[in-house]
């Protein structure tokens, strides 16, 4: 679960003096299908987590923007909203910051404000901790401003991915900000990333007996690292040769053949057998079927093999958790993520045959053992309610 309205208001008491004008939560997000899809304008299929950013917040009377994490204590956030630049702030602090920067150069006040965090997402863990900032960030500040925009969760998804593409320097897509801001209890949100139509899904495994199990295998992603932005390039470049607008634009795996050099033939094929993925996911969802959570997880395990072969993302880690879960009984399993580090979401009859399985398959290699989250879809970002 996020962490308690009541943890993160003393936080803010003993940080800030005084009371805080409200608490303000966003949840991570897993991605059930759909993988480096979203800045291909394909599609996507996340779901919000219960596990989250908690944010207290009040107005301040000057124009500074002050953020203390219980995360990062020696690193506290304290700048003139005015002389906010890309570039001015790194680290966490970057996406508070650029959430104040954006919602500026969209042309909405943003008050000065003290913000004390908190969160239960692992940060490195590729469940979108940097979102849920931003989402939690974005909430408060447009409420504390009186802004309508907080009621038009689109624009805010819209204005967050800013923050994190322009501000933070991470090209991402719209994904993670959409399933913070928009997610529901017991669905997953399908997202058409081309025209950011979406719909909510039906998505209950507890329902149908299965479980969904994140692992973090600990090994720690950082998606401003270039490998990501190549993954991007490359699949910038290969929608350039084939003379489309982008790679979702291609309506078959024979569409890639046209493309002479293997590496990015691979990277476009993964691309479209993911969409199709997505689709065939959220039918199997909508049909209702005894057998549906099999065959998606199915699909989970084609998907990691599409993102260690073709993508070529994975990493040793997230392999042989796989694998172990797999061997353990798992429907299926696959990386999350952006890849090069984080987490494996596993779709499990038995969750405690496949943690013990993957836990040993750790220990067998030395290395640090890896942490096991429940996976629930949950609720949207969200102002909680005091006393």
């Amino acid at each position: 679960m996020s962490p308690s309205a009541d943890a993160v208001l003393e936080l803010f008491r003993s940080r800030f003096g005084g009371t805080a004008d409200g608490v303000w939560v966003a949840p991570g997000r897993a991605n059930l299908m759909g993988e480096h899809t979203d800045y291909n304008e394909g599609f996507v299929l996340p779901f919000a987590l219960g596990q989250g950013i908690a944010a207290a917040a009040s107005r301040r009377s000057d124009r500074r923007l002050v953020v203390y994490s219980a995360q990062e204590p020696d690193a506290v956030l304290d700048v003139v909203l005015a002389d906010l630049a890309p570039g001015q702030v790194t680290g966490w602090a970057a996406y508070p910051a650029g959430v104040a920067w954006s919602l500026a150069a969209a042309g909405y006040e943003v008050p000065g404000a003290c913000l004390a965090i908190d969160s239960d997402v692992p940060a490195g863990a590729g469940l979108s901790s940097s979102a849920a900032l931003e989402c939690a960030t974005a909430l408060a500040l447009t409420e504390l401003a009186g802004a309508g925009l907080a009621g038009d969760r689109r624009e805010l998804a819209a204005i967050a991915r800013r923050a994190e593409n322009d501000f933070a320097g991470v090209p991402s897509g719209i994904m993670d900000q959409s399933a913070s801001l928009l997610g529901e209890r017991g669905r997953a949100l399908l997202l058409d990333c081309r025209s950011l139509e979406t719909s909510q899904v039906p998505f209950d495994p507890a329902a149908s007996g299965a479980q969904l199990l994140l692992i973090n295998t600990r090994a720690r992603h950082q998606l401003t690292a270039g490998a990501y932005a190549e993954r991007r390039a490359e699949c910038e470049q290969a929608a350039r040769l084939l003379g489309v607008p982008s790679l979702r634009y291609l309506t078959a795996v024979a569409d890639t053949s046209r493309l002479t050099d293997p590496v990015l033939r691979r990277r476009a094929r993964h691309v479209v057998t993911d969409d199709q993925r997505v689709l065939e996911v959220v039918a199997l969802l909508r049909s209702g079927s005894a057998d549906a959570y099999p065959q998606i997880g199915r699909l989970l395990t084609q998907a990691h093999v599409s993102l260690r072969d073709d993508f070529e993302i994975s990493w040793p880690e997230a392999d042989v958790t796989v694998d172990a879960a797999l061997a353990a009984g798992a429907l299926g399993a696959r990386m999350i993520g952006g890849g090069f580090g984080g987490s494996v979401l596993a779709l499990v009859g038995s969750a405690a045959e496949v943690r013990a399985a993957v836990a040993e398959a750790f220990s067998r290699r030395s290395w640090t053992a890896p942490q096991f989250l429940s996976a629930v879809p949950s609720d949207s970002a969200r102002r909680v309610a005091l006393g």
